[in-house]
C-alpha cells in the first residue's frame, strides 16, 4: 500500500492501487494512461484512463459510477471503437486505478466535477464530445456539458440524475447509501452485481473488487452517496439547479437510454438490465449510441 505519511505531505493523503491487481483482467487488455492533476489541496493526484479508436476521430467520454470503474465500458468499447469513434473512459478518482484520496472528507461533488473538467479539457483538450454518463458519471458529466457546452456535441444519459435536493430521493436508494457507508467492509464485486439483473462470474466479481485491496482503499465508495444533494441547500444544489437550466435550454442533440428498470417517462429502453445496464447489456447499449451518433453526425 503505497500512502504518503502523516505529517510530511503537501496536499491529500492518497493511496495508488499496486498495479498487479489488474492483471488478467477479463475481456478488458486495455493498459491505462496516466496523468497528475491538483488535488485541490495543494498536492497532486494521478489520474488513469483507457482509450480506443481512431485517435483523430470525434471523442466519445464515458463516465462510470459508484462503485465501479472503466471496467464497467469493456463490452461498449471495441463496438464504438470499431463504429470509427475515439472512446476515451476515465476512471474517477477514488475509483480504478486511479489515485485514491483516503479520507472520505476529502471527496466533494465541485471536487470531482472538476478533476475530471481538469483531465477532459486541461490534459486531453477534447472537442466536440459525446458525452456518455451513467450513474455518478452523469452527475458528474452533466455538470460539464452545462458548464463548458461548446465542448459538447452530443449527450448520452443512461440510468442516472442531476440532483438538486427539491423532490426526495427514493426509499432504496437510502437503503443503498445506509449500508455502503456502514459495512464493515465494502464487497465491491457484490455492490455491482446486486444492481445486476444477470449474475456477474467470479472473474468479474474480481475485477469490480481489484482497485480496493482493502477497506482503506474504499474512501470514495463510501463518500459519494452522501455528495448527493438531498436537501434544497445543500452546497451542489445551486450548481445542479443552473446545470438544470443550461440543459433545458439546451439544444445540443440528447439521447437517454434506459434500462427497463426506469418508470414513468419515455425513453428507448435497454431490456433485461438492472441499474448497471452497462453490464448487463453493454452491447445493445453501445449500438444505441452509434445509431444515435449516425444519426447525428
Amino acid at each position: 500500500m503505497a500512502i504518503q505519511p502523516f505529517g510530511m505531505f503537501v496536499g491529500m493523503q492518497s493511496l495508488c492501487t499496486p498495479g498487479e491487481r489488474f492483471a488478467d483482467l477479463p475481456e478488458f487488455p486495455y493498459l491505462a494512461m496516466y496523468c497528475e492533476i491538483a488535488d485541490g489541496d495543494g498536492g497532486r493526484l494521478r489520474v488513469a484512463w483507457v482509450e480506443d479508436g481512431p485517435a483523430e476521430a470525434d471523442p466519445v467520454l464515458m463516465l462510470h459510477g459508484e462503485p465501479s470503474w472503466s471496467f464497467l465500458y469493456r463490452r461498449m468499447i471495441p463496438i464504438l471503437a470499431a463504429a470509427g469513434h475515439r472512446v476515451i473512459c476515465p476512471d474517477l478518482v477514488g475509483f480504478g486505478r486511479s489515485d485514491k484520496p483516503a479520507r472520505i472528507e476529502d471527496h466533494t461533488y465541485a471536487r470531482h466535477v472538476e478533476w475530471m473538467r481538469t483531465l477532459a479539457f486541461d490534459v486531453l483538450d477534447l472537442q466536440r464530445v459525446t458525452l456518455v454518463g451513467q450513474d455518478w458519471g452523469g452527475l458528474i458529466g452533466l455538470r460539464l456539458a452545462a458548464e463548458h457546452p461548446r465542448r459538447f456535441a452530443r449527450v448520452v444519459v443512461a440510468n442516472t440524475a442531476l440532483p438538486t435536493g427539491d423532490l426526495p430521493m427514493p426509499d432504496i436508494w437510502w437503503r443503498f447509501r445506509e449500508v455502503i457507508q456502514a459495512a464493515p467492509e465494502i464487497d465491491v464485486g457484490r455492490f455491482v452485481e446486486s444492481g445486476c439483473l444477470r449474475p456477474l462470474t467470479d472473474a468479474v466479481r474480481a475485477a469490480y473488487d481489484a482497485p480496493f485491496p482493502d477497506d482503506t482503499y474504499c474512501a470514495g465508495p463510501r463518500a459519494m452517496p452522501g455528495l448527493i444533494p438531498t436537501t434544497p441547500d445543500n452546497p451542489a444544489s445551486g450548481a445542479n439547479r443552473a446545470a438544470w437550466k443550461v440543459l433545458c435550454d439546451s439544444a445540443t442533440p440528447m439521447l437517454v437510454a434506459f434500462s427497463d428498470g426506469a418508470q414513468g417517462i419515455a425513453h428507448p429502453v435497454i431490456a433485461n438490465a438492472g441499474h448497471f445496464l452497462q453490464e448487463d447489456a453493454g452491447e445493445e447499449l453501445a449500438r444505441a449510441i452509434v445509431a444515435f451518433l449516425r444519426q447525428r453526425a
